[in-house]
């Protein structure tokens, strides 16, 4: 990602604060800067880097902070700097690999308002909405909802129903998406292309706020939600004209020990053939809880094949934050 200094928001796109009904700026001001570290031996360290920057929405005025938890997924080190520069220390308290959430809290005093939480399920295709990133309206987007659906990232993740908006903020992990009433109404995550041969253009896929409630007491309190894991292959697979297939293997992860490779296409799991990359990841979560065995039917040089992967707990791969 582009550091602080190496990207601009044009005016015509950024927020005016006479269009919207509540302090525009008090909201953007709940937005930080955050900076993670992660050690060179951690599990992501290969796929999402070493040093990773993004922003953060402070959610609590004891400065507990939401963002996207690819930000700070095994980091050692945080810093969470203010729309003034001021930058104070943050310990990572947890992440759900589910909803993609993390939460930091600051280790000194942010001075800063919290943004409170409001309901994404009142948002509509065509609504009026800001992606705020850290640093002020400049650095902010005014939006539109342009979709709500689902999401399926190659990574085994899914969200029923995810936000898309445009035009695409260009800083876009952690930011806020602020909804009419000033009320924090998702994280960003994403940027993807929406369109087709006649034109495309870039996209925010935003995590709805909605999936936070259910889930933030254990994640303050544990780390992780008190439910059972998902099986976890460790694997990487996109949608093609063959079908699902897989991308790319995690080292040392069950799809790999299992001997599933890179240019398998995904069949059928436990007999019952699969339509899409977003069925193909429920289909093995349905099996049971991390540790189940998923009988997979592979399709690799022109004939099928049956294997069976012993799943693992994704987050058993990943390193504990250190302790505070």
């Amino acid at each position: 990602m582009a550091s602080q200094g190496e990207w601009k928001i044009p005016a015509s796109v950024q927020p005016k604060p006479g269009d919207y009904g509540y302090d525009l700026e008090r909201a953007l001001s709940a937005v930080v800067s955050l900076s993670a570290r992660v050690p060179e031996g951690a599990f992501t360290a290969e796929t999402l880097g070493t040093e990773r920057a993004g922003n953060g929405v402070v959610i609590r005025e004891d400065g507990l902070v939401l963002t996207i938890g690819y930000l700070v997924t095994e980091a050692d080190t945080v810093w969470l700097t203010t729309h003034d520069g001021r930058s104070v220390p943050g310990h990572v308290l947890g992440f759900d690999a589910a909803t993609g959430f993390g939460l930091v809290q600051a280790l000194g005093s942010l001075g800063l308002p919290a943004l409170p939480l409001g309901k994404s399920a009142s948002l509509k295709v065509g609504d009026r909405a800001v992606v705020a990133g850290a640093g002020g309206r400049q650095r902010c987007v005014a939006v539109e909802v342009v979709a709500r659906q689902e999401f399926a990232g190659y990574w085994e993740y899914v969200l029923d129903e995810a936000l898309f908006t445009a035009p695409s903020h260009p800083h876009w992990g952690g930011t806020a998406l602020i909804g009419p009433g000033g009320e924090l109404l998702g994280i960003g995550s994403l940027q993807l292309q929406q369109g087709g041969t006649s034109g495309s253009r870039a996209i925010n896929m935003v995590v709805p706020i909605d999936l936070l409630p259910p889930i933030l007491d254990d994640l303050t309190s544990r780390g992780r939600p008190n439910r059972p894991a998902r099986p976890w292959l460790g694997l990487y697979a996109t949608e093609s004209d063959e079908g699902v297939v897989v991308m790319g293997l995690a080292d040392g992860g069950p799809a790999e020990a299992g001997d599933l490779r890179a240019g398998d296409v995904l069949e059928a799991v436990a007999g019952e053939p699969v339509a899409d990359l977003a069925d193909f990841f429920r289909s093995v979560w349905a099996l049971g809880e991390a540790g189940v065995r998923v009988p997979l039917t592979v399709g690799r040089d022109g004939r099928s094949l049956k294997l069976t992967l012993v799943s693992g707990d994704r987050e058993r791969f990943l390193k504990a934050p250190p302790l505070h």
